[in-house]
């Protein structure tokens, strides 16, 4: 087996405790379309497996309407900011700390300096809109 690097390849972990390494993430919506073509079948139970580096907010808010998503600050410290029905929720984690977004909240993040943070998601059905 030759090793994969997190941030370059993420992991899909399917059906029957499966794990699929995933070709060179490109950060293009065609490459998440190309991941809900190859995994989809799996649904809800379906997770992707990815890790990132940011340097600045993000730009865009997301939700997740089929399942929880894990964040796991590996580096740095990012806020996470959760959009609920009575308001926003800001959580900061610093490398080591984790936070759960539940299934169809509204999430976006704040960087204002390097941090890495390892997502955990159930992607299926994932909407996005400008920040």
């Amino acid at each position: 087996m030759e090793s994969q690097r997190l941030d370059t390849n993420p992991i899909h972990l399917g059906l029957g405790a499966s794990s699929v390494p995933q070709p060179a993430f490109t950060g293009d919506p065609a490459w998440y379309g190309g991941y809900a073509t190859r995994h989809g079948d799996d649904g809800a139970e379906g997770r992707l497996v990815a890790m990132h580096s940011f340097s600045e907010s993000w730009d865009s808010w997301e939700m997740h309407p089929v399942g929880s998503e894990v964040v796991l600050c590996t580096v740095g410290e990012i806020e996470l900011v959760q959009q609920f029905d009575d308001g926003e929720r800001m959580t900061t984690l610093r490398a080591g700390e984790y936070a759960i977004n539940p299934a169809g909240v509204w999430h976006t993040a704040n960087a204002d300096r390097p941090c890495t943070v390892v997502f955990i998601t159930a992607g299926a059905g994932t909407e996005h809109r400008p920040r």
